[in-house]
């Protein structure tokens, strides 16, 4: 047995520097028989070496730390992106499990159903026949509200609205559409004007009957309080033939029979109307009572007043078809409270021969205690219940005489002026 190569050769049929251990000397098939064979022990790899590991070329290649990582990164980015898109195409869908916010719905109740004849309703139908009414003056814009009362364009407001103006006003509509209107007419002393638009589709109020109200019936102001366009307030009628007595300083005095209602009005809401439950027109809003000293800007504190309807629509008539309205008078000058008991009526001091109250045989010196039932107090109250009636109207009057008490009945009549 010979001696074999040192370790550190490289073996007989195998690569330089391969190795120690590689050798296919047993798989030779040109391998001599006879020839010795040789067991080579290779020598200790030096310390600090390692072997060199044999790699299969054929094994798949294991992935490092970073591919671990970015694999389910990846994957997790396309399940989100995924799951993103499937749940929104679901929501459009309206697939989307969503939690349910309140009770589940039924049919609407009857007070949310709003039917025409609810206050809703009536406001609905009435809203668009409402304008606001601008008139350029010396002292600046006056504001307030109107109403239309006719399909050729003819809009009831208040006297104190256009007054001082240049005869021409700006109408604003409840579409907020606006147009030129020309003034046709006013009656300082009932607080009415008319103004005219020229523009079609116009739809006027249904008037109702001011003279069939009762006390505590439900009634709606809309208009433009403080330039707040298309409001609506409700409330009741507070009394009937609420005697007033209005005017500015240096102003015409203006007397009627208002009625009065807690709906909310402001400055604004003049010549805007009141209507009733049925969505007709019962009055044109004109003033209201307030705790504030003369000057100063006044609200809202429950008591406004309306001029009657009836009333509205006389003179509305007159001014349309003459150019001004007729004064109704009783043909007398009245002076204080009368000297009654608790200064109950109101005197007679003069009586124009040939009116009304001569033709009754009333006289000077008569109190008149009541007419057609509603009891004197003050002058106004005379003035403004005899302004309430047309011309030709018969009133009954109560009237003491002395201590007597009698009853005439008078045929009111229009002023000559």
């Amino acid at each position: 047995m010979t001696a074999g190569p040192p370790a550190t050769a490289a073996l007989p049929g195998g690569p330089a520097g391969a190795s120690p251990w590689w050798s296919d000397a047993l798989a030779d098939p040109w391998r001599d028989p006879h020839a010795p064979a040789a067991v080579v022990i290779p020598a200790a790899p030096a310390p600090g070496s390692e072997p060199e590991p044999v790699t299969d070329p054929d094994a798949p290649g294991r992935p490092g730390l970073r591919q671990l990582m970015l694999i389910p990164l990846i994957s997790a980015l396309l399940a989100g992106m995924l799951g993103g898109a499937l749940g929104y195409a679901f929501a459009v869908r309206g697939g989307a499990a969503a939690p349910v916010l309140g009770a589940p719905g039924g049919a609407a109740p009857t007070l949310a159903q709003r039917p025409p004849e609810s206050l809703a309703g009536v406001a609905e139908r009435v809203l668009p026949s409402v304008v606001t009414v601008r008139v350029a003056g010396v002292g600046g814009t006056s504001e307030g509200s109107g109403f239309i009362a006719s399909a050729d364009g003819h809009v009831i407001t208040n006297d104190h609205v256009v007054a001082g103006g240049t005869g021409r006003a700006l109408v604003v509509f409840n579409d907020g559409s606006t147009a030129s209107a020309t003034v046709v007419g006013q009656d300082p002393e009932s607080d009415i004007a008319v103004i005219k638009v020229s523009r079609g589709g116009l739809r006027p109020v249904e008037f109702g009957d001011s003279d069939a109200l009762a006390v505590g019936d439900p009634v709606l102001a809309i208009g433009s309080p403080l330039s707040l366009a298309n409001t609506v307030t409700a409330g009741i009628v507070s009394a009937l033939d609420r005697t007033m007595q209005a005017g500015e300083p240096g102003g015409p005095t203006r007397y009627y029979a208002a009625i009065q209602t807690d709906a909310a009005v402001n400055h604004g809401n003049s010549g805007g109307p009141l209507v009733d439950a049925a969505g007709r027109v019962i009055g044109v809003n004109s003033t209201i009572k307030s705790l504030v000293a003369d000057g100063q800007e006044a609200g809202n504190i429950g008591l406004a007043f309306a001029i009657p309807i009836n009333q509205a629509k006389r003179i509305t008539q007159d001014i349309i078809g003459t150019g001004k309205a007729r004064r109704t008078v009783i043909g007398a000058q009245v002076g204080g409270a009368g000297s009654g008991t608790g200064g109950e009526g109101v005197r007679l001091v003069a009586v124009e021969p040939a009116g009304p109250a001569a033709g009754a045989g009333l006289e000077a010196g008569d109190v008149i205690l009541r007419l057609n039932g509603r009891p004197m107090s003050e002058p106004t109250d005379l003035i403004a219940l005899v302004r309430k009636y047309a011309p030709g109207s018969v009133v009954t009057v109560e009237y003491r005489r002395g201590s007597d008490r009698q009853n005439a009945s008078v045929t009111l009549a229009a002023d000559v002026k």
